[in-house]
């Protein structure tokens, strides 16, 4: 098997090209225990049902030396708990408020109905209310995530730490030799970061950039300076791009082979070798680590760039000789639906000025219809000239498949099921499209403030068994007016890092 050993992607557009690009750094703070976010326990289970309650509350976090910073998480100050979710079963989960602000409950990568329970912008939650959903998990084993989603504030709202890992687990999975002693040899690795100001305080209206926000220290799972004490011989790193811009171009400082295993939605189809990956915003990516060659007191660090992430401290461990199968996963591949035209989208644009297909957002108008069960060509086109930027293509209810970069094959690190594709400047990605469920959708570029600015969609899907059924669907108004209510400002003095996108272009929301 053939190691990769370079990223991809178009390097003139990498992020560290920006004009706005924060470079990373070293926080001056003693290292930490990496924190391992605990399993969401559920209020009750059967065989086929489980209950979970989720709450958004407000806190305050020891980060770094001194103060604590005040964060927001779910059931606790900062992120939140990892969310078990099993296929076959169905969920019922109890959302509730405690934040000063409205927020939604946004289910990146599962494909459910929406609008309510996809948990767009169409679903608030607003202050010490809360919403109950259920639904019904028919998807591979997967790391998803849940972040807020309340138009046009998300961005905001995920860099104040509203944001956490789910995983799917499936009978197939579940048969492969693979580590999954979570907590012990499968770990998350949550990848965010931060700018700290005053008495270690984030202030993300003084961070806010068009083109997305950043800081200058890495945060692992909520951890400054983490390290890990490794006491098997291989680890499962489940990756999670959580930032708000930054894209991870992640190897370790021995230049150790990770072998890939899964992508954003699945398996893939068998395990690649490499000793660089990068992630764009959203994406996620999980890898086998092994330690064997290593000895107690070793230590094996995880960088990005050039800044150490993760230091992986060698402890003890028995040897294990299991291999990976070369065939991990069949990825679903369904014929196109014969007739349908190819559907065109566009990215466009950077800063205030980015649309899709020309167009900013609109919560109330719907842009594209199609039928559940159809399968379809979708042509993703980022209009950027060169130098630009890559723009991470994230889709709402559903999975898909990349099936050509300009002409040519996938990359081998996407060859799974995705949700979440990077588009080089000027650059066609064609995708193989299919929603399973019925309902309305969003499709947008993931660097969150440019789906804040209007690079953001929204399709209907039709269940051809209820072809007239119709979605309430709210407005910008709707929200920005509660946002007004709520922080005891009338409209001309509210500001929402979005707004000034909509603004600049002479544009209303």
């Amino acid at each position: 098997m053939t190691t990769i050993d370079h990223y991809f992607y178009d390097e003139s557009a990498y992020d560290y090209h920006d004009g706005g690009y924060v470079p990373l750094k070293v926080a001056d703070a003693p290292t930490k225990p990496l924190t391992i976010p605990p399993l969401l326990k559920p209020d009750k289970q059967t065989a086929n049902e489980t209950w979970y309650t989720l709450t958004a509350q407000a806190g305050e976090t020891q980060l770094l030396p001194g103060k604590k910073t005040k964060t927001w998480g779910y059931n606790g100050s900062l992120l939140g708990p990892i969310i078990h979710y099993e296929r076959g079963k169905t969920y019922h989960l109890h959302l509730v408020n405690h934040l000063p602000e409205l927020t939604t409950f946004h289910w990146h990568g599962l494909a459910i109905p929406g609008p309510i329970e996809d948990g767009g912008c169409h679903a608030p939650v607003y202050p010490g209310q809360s919403r109950d959903v259920s639904f019904k998990i028919n998807q591979p084993a997967a790391f998803t995530w849940l972040h807020a989603h309340p138009c046009p504030e998300t961005a905001a709202q995920v860099w104040h730490g509203l944001a956490t890992g789910a995983i799917v687990t499936d009978q197939h999975e579940a048969k492969l030799p693979l580590p999954r002693n979570y907590g012990v040899d499968d770990i998350p690795l949550i990848l965010q970061d931060r700018r700290f100001h005053e008495n270690n305080q984030w202030d993300y209206r003084a961070d806010y950039d068009p083109d997305g926000v950043a800081g200058p220290t890495p945060m692992i799972n909520g951890t400054i300076n983490p390290y890990f004490d490794v006491t098997t011989q291989k680890l499962r790193l489940r990756f999670l791009n959580g930032a708000n811009r930054r894209e991870w171009r992640l190897h370790f400082d021995d230049n150790r082979i990770m072998t890939q295993i899964a992508g954003d939605l699945s398996l893939l189809p068998q395990p690649i070798k490499l000793t660089k990956l990068m992630l764009t915003c959203a994406e996620r990516a999980e890898v086998i680590v092994d330690f064997g060659d290593c000895k107690p007191g070793d230590v094996v660090t995880l960088y990005t760039d050039q800044t150490p992430l993760v230091q992986f401290r060698i402890h003890e461990f028995k040897p294990n000789h299991q291999e990976l199968p070369t065939k991990l996963f069949d990825v679903p591949n369904p014929e196109v639906t014969p007739g349908l035209p190819i559907h065109h989208v566009t990215l466009d644009g950077m800063d205030e000025m980015v649309a899709m297909n020309g167009k900013k957002f609109q919560m109330d108008r719907i842009d594209y219809t199609m039928q559940k069960g159809q399968v379809q060509i979708w042509d993703i086109y980022n209009t950027n000239g060169k130098p630009g930027m890559i723009h991470p293509y994230h889709m709402h209810g559903t999975t898909f498949k990349v099936i050509s970069r300009d002409g040519h094959a996938p990359l081998p690190t996407e060859t799974g099921l995705k949700d979440t594709v990077a588009i080089n400047p000027g650059e066609h990605v064609r995708i193989k499209v299919w929603f399973d469920v019925a309902g309305v959708f969003m499709y947008h570029c993931h660097i969150i403030e440019h789906e804040d600015g209007g690079m953001m969609a929204q399709l209907k899907v039709v269940d051809p068994a209820d072809p007239n059924k119709e979605y309430p669907l709210l407005n910008h108004m709707d929200l920005m007016m509660a946002f007004a209510k709520e922080r005891g400002v009338d409209m001309d003095h509210l500001w929402l890092g979005g707004m000034d996108s909509y603004k600049k272009m002479g544009m209303e929301m």
